[in-house]
Order: structure tokens, then C-alpha cells, then sequence
């Protein structure tokens, strides 16, 4: 098995050079650790590295949407073991959701269905969201308008994932503004909603 099946990109499309580096680690933490069967049917649509403050990196890793509960089994080892093989860069992994267009009357192709909620701008940044900060989870969201008019979204998040997660909040803040273009700033209030 050669590292290209671990990534599988829309047909006409080839994976580039750090795609082809990250799939290739992808097969090594299959084949020599306990993870194999976990990730034998699994498979990244792409990775991309975000350059964050400070001369730090991050990598974003693609998959499928339906792959997504998948991962998230095997979330926490499978990062662990990816970051070892690139050290000094955090690991984020997100599902390739698709954006659909506002229906209007001016819009040349015709969609034959109403569009699902799950593919509004919302619903995906909100998607987002929540792969961004996998481990812990989002027990609260305010959202803060500036005297400016720009928007600062408050997340809270789980205090009993803090140690998981605390040390990459600058990481997540930087890799969901690159996605999404939205402010976040994540905290683990002592309080539950």
C-alpha cells in the first residue's frame, strides 16, 4: 500500500507535495501502531498548512464529513502521533463540507431541491466550529459587536477538557478566523450554563 490511498482527492486533481508528506505519515501511524484498525477504512480528502503568529504552523487535515465520527474515536491518539511526526506544529482535523448558494430569482442553474440547512453559511461555520475545538465541548457562545462594528464571538468551552486543549486556544483562534474569516476567543468559565 503506497501513501496516496490515504488521501483521495475528486477525480482530475492530484495531491501536492505536503499533502503526499501528510498522507505518508498517515500510513506510517497505521501500519506500526495500535490505531490499524481504526484507521484501515479511513481516508483525508486534503491537508493544508496555516502559518499562525510567531513563525508557528498548524495543519489542517480534510475528511469526509461521514468519516468524521470515525475520527473522532480515535481523536486524541491519532493527533497525539501526528504531531510527534511533525513537531512544533498543531494538528486540526475538520470535515470538507460544501457551501450552497442563497436561492434568488436571478440565479442562472435552477436547484431542483430546497437547500438543506446543513449546507447554509451558518450551519457550516457553526460545523466548523465545533471540529475546531473537537475535544472539548461548546458549552456557551455570546457574540460581542465592537464599537467599531466588528464581531468577537465568546466561546466557553468544557472545563474538564482545559488540559487538553488550553495550550492550542491560540492555535484554534488562528486556524478558525484563516477558515472562516470570523474573531473567536475560547475560555473555560468555572461556571456551567
Amino acid at each position: 500500500m503506497y501513501a496516496a490511498s490515504k488521501i483521495r482527492k475528486p477525480t482530475g486533481e492530484r495531491a501536492d507535495e505536503f499533502e503526499t508528506q501528510v498522507s505518508q505519515a498517515v500510513l506510517e501511524i497505521e501500519t506500526n501502531s495500535d490505531l490499524k484498525d481504526a484507521l484501515k477504512p479511513l481516508h483525508l480528502v486534503g491537508a493544508k498548512e496555516l502559518s499562525i503568529k510567531d513563525e508557528k504552523k498548524a495543519i489542517v487535515l480534510y475528511v469526509p464529513p461521514p468519516q468524521l465520527v470515525a475520527f473522532k474515536k480515535v481523536h486524541l491518539r491519532f493527533v497525539r502521533e501526528m504531531e510527534k511526526k511533525f513537531s512544533g506544529r498543531h494538528i486540526v482535523i475538520v470535515a470538507q463540507r460544501r457551501i450552497l448558494p442563497k436561492q434568488t430569482r436571478k440565479l442562472k442553474n435552477k436547484q431542483k431541491q430546497k437547500r438543506p440547512r446543513s449546507r447554509t453559511l451558518t450551519a457550516v461555520h457553526d460545523a466548523i466550529l465545533d471540529d475546531v475545538c473537537y475535544p472539548a465541548e461548546i458549552v456557551g457562545k455570546q457574540t460581542h459587536i465592537r464599537v467599531d462594528g466588528t464581531r468577537l464571538i465568546r466561546i466557553q468551552l468544557d472545563k474538564a477538557k482545559q488540559t487538553e486543549i488550553e495550550h492550542k486556544c491560540d492555535t484554534l483562534t488562528n486556524v478558525y478566523k484563516k477558515l472562516t474569516g470570523k474573531d473567536v476567543h475560547f475560555e473555560f468559565p468555572e461556571w456551567v450554563l
